[in-house]
């Protein structure tokens, strides 16, 4: 049995420099996120290492624990290589793959989250030399061939449960997909081809977040204050889309998104290698390659479902633009240049409400609760705050959460890195550190997840305050991470992890629909109803400002759509065949078919599309998991969103099982049909059907 560190234990190791509350009492997990927690110096607890592995309390403990696990692997591929074919061929599989994988999560995590420069770039080489062992294993012409004889052998193959044939199936495909079949030379090309594309991938997900810089008097003084200083530069390192200022919002644009000659021949040289590996191991295209296994299948299917989208939503879309046309004017009359440009209306004023009355409502304490609340309704799970130990994490600001099942105990841990720094990704993301599967000794092996957010800091006088945009985030990553504690999939090898490419895991186009669902719920009012409440007064969020906020997420929302569907099909010609063009042509082809607002000048927004890396010709996943979670909401939750027994049929249908069940069949489960690409199509648009007639600003409600 855990034994838990609650909130107590956090507030006597630490400084709470204050809790806010008035009226109100907080939970103990809201205030846990509410407190302003400044850690002391301890200096009589050992550190543990982050993540409590202690070889990790210092940067040359990369190398050991990369070494550790090569030497197993080396020690396991022998005992794989001498199995005769059985169950015990695919937990040997299993246990290579989570050998390499628990240190290869890590490593991706470290490399782009923690403040030290020397941290990451130790976790970068173990990431490089990780998956270079990889590349080399899902060439192994003899480990293949023990696997290969499993799966030959009709007779104990069919007598395996299907959970464990579909691993070995995924297994062999990996085998696959590598160029097992080829002789030993073009396998020698894959391999250094895969290698490459590892070290290009770094590469360009590392570039896509780093700042543009300016001279300071290329810009008027009044808004040096709102990018950050560096001697005679300015920095930019990102959209400001929420300015209030259209020149800021300009100026970010168009310095944030110029053209980098190096990053742009990185993702020229990215495209081409997966292009070339690709058609070495016989696939028509990278996206071929990539669609194999998924929910859509293939390119044509993919193309065919966003075709679909576009020409259901051409009049809605057009008059969207036209709408956003007609805000620009009257917001900007003396600039003209603001109509039609992707800068000029924020979506506040877009969406005509003001996210700062909202704002005090949402405090990071009251949203904890909210999801506490939500997930102890659907699921009998609670949200509990422990103290991390010396040495645990990597920032003094981060929150661990240990989730917990009323009977069936602890489900594993939530690292929170919520707040901004300079240092951190600018997308809000999910990374998992450790995939759960069953161990020998019949214990279950606890799933370790990290949230990052890009959260303000509280302040003297006030707690961390979200936008209704920053809760909906939280509540759609928070779903990602519900997905990792609430599966229980025998083999680590199916887990749920996301933008990692050293195994399978769960489908692309599938794995987001848990978190997009919560998103779902996070609009609802039956559910904020329960956790918003100003933080001041304790007054909860009144029912017709939810309204209001949930109809304006319909506003242009057939624009919305239409731009994602813009992103998806670029994504999907960068990865087909190849063209005798620039991606920066090719974005400028596509934008104009399938987006209603022109290319800027001197800009290449496609070197910022980090997705390229994790999500390369699979893009379209966002909208396909959208359509099966608004399936999955009005057929299940609509009618009672916080029903334990809809809950509990929702984990067992389509959360418990990873990756180690095809997704259309845990679809169909949970919708008791198989959907059509057309049912797909139809649930994006009747999520876009308005419930309102005119709109009221919030200013003047």
């Amino acid at each position: 049995m855990s034994v838990y560190r609650p909130l107590v234990c956090l507030l006597s190791h630490a400084t709470a420099a204050r809790v806010w509350r008035t009226v109100t009492t907080w939970s103990p997990v809201a205030a846990a996120f509410n407190a302003r927690v400044h850690r002391r110096l301890d200096l009589f607890h050992q550190n543990v290492g982050l993540f409590g592995v202690p070889e990790l309390s210092s940067v040359g403990g990369f190398e050991v624990v990369q070494d550790r696990a090569l030497q197993e692997t080396q020690q396991l591929v022998e005992q794989a290589c001498r199995c005769p074919p059985g169950v015990q061929t695919v937990e040997i599989f299993d246990k290579l793959s989570d050998s390499l994988c628990r240190v290869a999560d890590m490593a991706d995590f470290i490399k782009v989250a923690h403040p030290d420069p020397s941290y990451r770039e130790a976790s970068e080489r173990t990431c490089i030399n990780i998956g270079t062992m990889v590349e080399r294993l899902n060439t192994n012409v003899d480990l293949c061939k023990s696997l290969k004889d499993l799966l030959d052998n009709e007779e104990i193959f069919s007598k395996l449960d299907p959970e464990t044939r579909r691993v070995a199936e995924l297994f062999l495909f990996d085998f696959e997909i590598s160029g097992i079949h080829l002789d030993k030379k073009k396998r020698k090309e894959a391999v250094n081809l895969n290698v490459k594309l590892l070290d290009l991938s770094n590469q360009f997900l590392m570039s896509c977040h780093m700042p543009n810089r300016i001279e300071k008097r290329a810009l008027p003084e009044h808004i040096h204050q709102h990018f950050t200083k560096d001697g005679n530069y300015i920095q930019i390192g990102g959209l400001n889309a929420d300015a209030p200022d259209d020149l800021v919002r300009e100026v970010a644009y168009k310095v944030f998104l110029y053209p980098n000659e190096n990053v742009m021949h990185i993702l020229e040289e990215l495209l081409s290698c997966r292009d070339k590996l690709a058609r070495l191991v016989g696939y028509e295209s990278y996206a071929h390659r990539a669609l194999k296994g998924t929910m859509a299948k293939s390119p044509e299917a993919v193309m065919s479902f966003l075709q679909q989208i576009t020409d259901k939503l051409s009049d809605r879309t057009e008059k969207d633009f036209e709408m956003m046309r007609e805000m620009k004017t009257k917001l900007n009359p003396r600039n003209p240049v603001m109509r039609n440009s992707p800068f000029g209306v924020i979506r506040a004023e877009r969406f005509n409400i003001e996210p700062s009355l909202y704002s005090p409502y949402f405090s990071l304490g009251a949203c904890m609760e909210g999801l506490n609340g939500l997930f102890t309704q659907l699921y009998g799970v609670s949200l509990l705050a422990e103290q991390p130990s010396v040495g645990e994490v990597w920032s003094e600001d981060v929150r661990k959460l240990a989730v917990v099942h009323e009977t069936e105990g602890l489900l594993g841990y939530i690292y929170c890195d919520f707040f901004y720094r300079p240092d951190k990704p600018h997308q809000d993301c999910h990374f998992t550190i450790r995939g759960g599967r069953q161990l020998e000794d019949g214990q279950y092996q606890l799933p370790i997840v990290v949230l990052m957010l890009n959260l303000p800091h509280p302040t003297q006088s006030a707690p961390t305050l979200l936008s209704p945009g920053m809760m909906e985030n939280l509540f759609h990553e928070m779903g990602h991470a519900m997905h990792s504690m609430l599966g229980r999939t025998r083999y680590q090898h199916v887990t749920v992890i996301l933008f990692l490419s050293l195994g399978t895991r769960c489908v692309t186009d599938f794995a987001e629909v848990p978190s997009i669902l919560m998103e779902y719920f996070a609009t609802d009012y039956r559910v904020i109803s329960q956790f918003a409440r100003h933080y001041q007064t304790g007054q909860p969020l009144p029912q017709s400002m939810v309204a209001r906020l949930c109809e304006s997420k319909k506003v242009c929302g057939a624009a919305d759509t239409q731009l994602q569907v813009f992103y998806a099909i670029m994504d999907q010609v960068y990865h087909g065949k190849p063209q005798n063009r620039s991606t920066t042509d090719i974005m400028i082809d596509m934008q104009k078919k399938y987006y209603g607002l022109p290319y800027v000048t001197n800009t290449a927004w496609q070197l910022r599309f980090s997705h390229l890396v994790g999500y390369g010709a699979k893009y379209y996943s966002y909208l396909m998991s959208r359509a099966v979670a608004s399936m999955v909401w009005k057929q299940c939750f609509y009618k009672d969103p916080l029903n334990r027994e809809t809950g509990e049929r929702y984990r067992r249908e389509m959360l418990a099982h990873g990756g180690g069940k095809e997704p259309m069949l845990m679809v169909e489960g949970m919708l008791q049909k198989r959907p059509s690409i057309e049912d797909f199509v139809n649930a994006l648009v009747s999520d876009l059907e308005p419930d309102f007639e005119t709109f009221i600003m919030d200013s003047e409600g």
